[in-house]
């Protein structure tokens, strides 16, 4: 460390659609819901994080929550740098008598927009940082998993977040070829929440379509060990009063079928485009996932089946690519695929 590394401080950032986890020093400081909720008028700060979630599909006319990222990208670019400013807050710069310099690596998804990665620079600058570097998801994922990713071997990562999955081929430090498809985990929760109220004449909220999809969340319907239904809580759209129904995996199955069906046409369609010299590099590796939505039951077989090749998920995936900007920020200077 420098003589100014105590006027400077490291940040690496996951800012997600559904979490944001910041990294300080290689430790978990912030891990929080990308969500704020604000006073209607004045825009003041009520909460964010685990407190504002808690408000989410609550609130009444002078409080308002927001979800400023959607798709893996700034919807709201005023809220995120609001957001933003209270996670770094979170993170313990202001037990400084002068605020230090902040130096921050933060991933973004690899079909971003220049507009749209402007947007994430300007809300890191607004929010205080001195200097920002950029990473891809995937390459992100990859590292976190503990891939080499200067080597020359091929490999395929598969990370599906809250707004985005992300599909990519890397080697040599780069990604050869990707997919960015806005099928994850919020397009998970809204097939719950339709299919809900199809079958059962229910409405259940956001909340209450993740507790279904954490608790029996499953890509086939056979698995081997099979979670307990689930009670799920909502409005019956008949009568009017609330209401609890029993969901079982199979439902969740049933569920989000569709739009599993369209993540492995974009792993497909990404195999198709790969060079054969990397395809069978992936023959040899199979293929890894990471992100929350490789926690879904039996999705791992599911692929496997799909591409005939070995499908390993990342230990503790909800932080893969957490780790990886860590050890991004560690090399600030030194690797090739950091975007400036």
């Amino acid at each position: 460390m420098g003589v100014f590394s105590i006027f400077t401080k490291e940040l690496a950032i996951d800012l997600g659609t559904a979490n944001t986890v910041i990294l300080h020093n290689d430790k978990v400081v912030v891990d929080e819901p990308s969500i704020i909720a604000v006073e209607r008028h004045t825009h003041n700060v009520m909460a964010v994080g685990k407190h504002a979630l808690m408000m989410h599909g609550k609130t009444h006319d002078n409080i308002q929550t927001i979800r400023p990222l959607k798709d893996g990208v700034i919807a709201d670019f005023q809220s995120t740098e609001l957001m933003l400013r209270e996670f770094i807050k979170m993170a313990g710069t202001r037990n400084y008598f002068f605020p230090p310099a902040l130096k921050m690596v933060i991933c973004i998804p690899s079909g971003i927009t220049e507009v749209e990665e402007r947007a994430v620079r300007d809300s890191a600058e607004q929010s205080g940082a001195k200097a920002v570097r950029m990473i891809h998801e995937p390459m992100a994922a990859a590292i976190g998993i503990g891939i080499d990713v200067l080597d020359s071997s091929g490999n395929m990562i598969i990370d599906i977040g809250g707004g985005t999955c992300e599909i990519a081929v890397i080697a040599l430090g780069g990604i050869v070829c990707s997919k960015s498809i806005k099928v994850a985990g919020d397009e998970f929760n809204y097939d719950i929440i339709d299919y809900m109220r199809k079958k059962y004449n229910i409405a259940i909220g956001e909340s209450m379509s993740e507790k279904i999809k954490i608790n029996v969340g499953a890509a086939i319907e056979e698995l081997d060990n099979a979670p307990e239904p689930y009670e799920a809580l909502g409005r019956d759209l008949l009568e009017g009063i609330p209401k609890a129904v029993k969901v079982t995996y199979r439902d969740i199955a049933i569920a989000l079928d569709r739009s599993i069906c369209k993540i492995e046409t974009a792993v497909i369609n990404t195999l198709e485009c790969t060079p054969p010299e990397l395809a069978a590099d992936i023959y040899r590796n199979g293929i890894y996932m990471a992100g929350g939505g490789s926690l879904l039951r039996g999705l791992d077989k599911r692929i496997s089946s799909k591409t005939k090749r070995e499908v390993h998920v990342a230990e503790d995936p909800l932080k893969a690519v957490a780790r990886g900007t860590a050890i991004a920020l560690n090399n600030f200077d030194k690797f090739p695929f950091l975007i400036e």
